[in-house]
């Protein structure tokens, strides 16, 4: 049986998805609808390609310079049982996993045990850009997100302490 996951498209060797070089995965399917959205065209679940995961993960894990992988959108969560699949091979290999998301991480936690694939892929993830995107609340000086509603948080971290641990202070211009 081959796995495939819907992609709306892939950014091979990134540097503004998170830190370093990274593979990123845009998810086909978001059901927020953000205005002012920066990726529009990923809303439609059955818009983009269907992609074999074994083949994605075997060509990211060939390219040495990649030092994280990113999932962005479209909402991976809404295909959160593929994205966990790919999470699983990258963090065998200690890459370090990124995902944004429009679902808060409060809505996460709740739908934990009711939406597929929603724990897996959270206990897979470093870090968690949350938050749907808010035009009125956009905004340049913050990095490695849209808008100050947006959170970077350190999945791991927040999940062991059972409080969100926030690290954004760390990307933020002063």
């Amino acid at each position: 049986m081959k796995k495939t996951i819907r992609l709306s498209g892939i950014a091979y060797e990134s540097l503004v998805n998170g830190p370093g070089i990274r593979r990123v995965f845009f998810s086909q399917g978001c059901k927020h609808n953000c205005k002012g959205c920066f990726n529009p065209d990923t809303h439609d679940f059955n818009a983009g390609e269907e992609k074999d995961m074994e083949e994605l993960i075997k060509d990211t894990l060939s390219n040495p310079i990649i030092k994280g992988v990113t999932f962005s959108g479209g909402d991976p969560f809404e295909r959160a049982v593929e994205f966990s699949y790919m999470a699983k091979s990258f963090k065998e290999k200690n890459l370090n996993i990124w995902c944004y998301t429009g679902y808060t991480f409060e809505e996460i936690l709740e739908n934990i045990d009711k939406r597929k694939g929603f724990k897996e892929l959270l206990n897979s993830i470093d870090v968690l850009v949350d938050g749907r995107f808010i035009e009125e609340e956009k905004a340049n000086n913050i990095k490695y997100r849209g808008s100050k509603n947006q959170r970077i948080i350190d999945v791991q971290k927040s999940l062991k302490e059972n409080r969100i641990v926030r690290i954004e202070d760390k990307y933020d211009e002063k």
